[in-house]
Formats: structure tokens, sequence, C-alpha cells
């Protein structure tokens, strides 16, 4: 089976690093190879000693989707989750990779800010971090993700369904034999994205 990247793109606390997890899972439960790249853990390991300005912003999303190119090439499901603010990187990493997909994990910031046990948003309000994505520096939304998840009105595994649902539509990863967690209705909200991106 071919590889492919699977990147999870939004707002601090959206929920990416939670969907991605149980995309894991999912994905590992059916037999393939995959690897997770955490935004959080990749910072403390491969991009150590990086800052938050836009310039180590952009390094480290691009170091991210180096190793998800490597990963994909040699058969992997690589699965990035980080922030990724800016629309022109990620558009560089799915030129560098090809089969990639877009999972724009969209929250509303209110809602972000009500999930952030850490207190990173009010400390961004009060000045106390700089550059901060949602706050102090801009989240660029995606223009044309091939999937969109909701995680302020889905469950996870909704999402993780509806992920699942479209990666089998694109012919990355086999049908499942389980009954479909996912409605008639939802499954044609999928196939129209799909078409309108051009993949059916």
């Amino acid at each position: 089976m071919k590889g492919f990247t699977l990147w999870f793109t939004g707002l601090p606390c959206s929920g990416k690093s939670t969907v991605a997890e149980r995309a894991e899972e999912a994905l590992l439960e059916r037999g393939l190879n995959v690897e997770l790249l955490d935004g959080d853990v990749v910072r403390t390991n491969l991009s150590k000693g990086l800052g938050f300005s836009k310039e180590d912003r952009d390094t480290n999303i691009r170091r991210i989707g180096f190793v998800c190119h490597l990963l994909t090439r040699n058969g992997v499901v690589a699965i990035g989750a980080a922030i990724s603010p800016y629309r022109a990187i990620r558009d560089e990493n799915r030129k560098l990779i090809g089969r990639f997909v877009e999972v724009y994990v969209e929250c509303p910031l209110e809602v972000c800010k009500q999930r952030d046990v850490k207190g990173m948003y009010a400390k961004a309000e009060r000045g106390e971090i700089k550059e901060f994505t949602g706050v102090s520096d801009p989240y660029e939304e995606p223009l044309d993700p091939e999937v969109v998840v909701n995680t302020d009105k889905e469950t996870v595994e909704e999402s993780v369904a509806k992920i699942l649902r479209t990666l089998e539509l694109m012919g990355y990863i086999p049908p499942s034999d389980s009954e479909a967690e996912y409605t008639p209705e939802e499954e044609e909200k999928i196939k129209e994205r799909l078409k309108a991106l051009g993949y059916l």
C-alpha cells in the first residue's frame, strides 16, 4: 500500500492532537503502518531551540513536512498535527509530499479559549506570550481542505469516522468491513467535497 500524509491544522486547543491520536489508533487497527508527529513533541525533539517568530514557525512546519515526506514515500501513513498557521507553508508541504490530505480542525476561538487548561490564551491576551496564534498572530484557515471536522459539534469518533470515510473514497485506505459510522447525509457531504476538489 502507498503511504500518504494526514495533516491536521487548526487553532491552539481546537482538538488537533486528540483527533489525530484517535485517527492513528483507528488506522493501526486496520493494520497500517502509522507514525504520528505531534507539534508539541516535535518542538521538544526535532525543533528544540526554535522560537515562535514567523521564520521559526515556518522552519518547524517544514521539518515536520520533510519527515512526513520521507515516511510517505516509504509506504507509511504519516500524521502531522501542528497548528501550522500559515497557508503558504502548508501548501509547500502539500507539493513536496504529493499524497497529502489536509484536515482542518475547525473550532470557534471562544471554545478554544474555554478548553485552554494551561491558560495560554489568557497569558497572550495579557501580553505575557508574544506572537500567539489566534490572539497576536494570525491563523490562516485552509481554503480547500480535504476534510473539515467541527470539534465543537462532533464527538472525536464522529470526526475520525469522517476522516476515515474520506480516505476510503480517495482510495488511500481499503473500505472497512464494519458497519458504517456515518449517516447517508454525511456520506453525501463527503462525496460533494471530494467532487469539488476533483477527487471523484
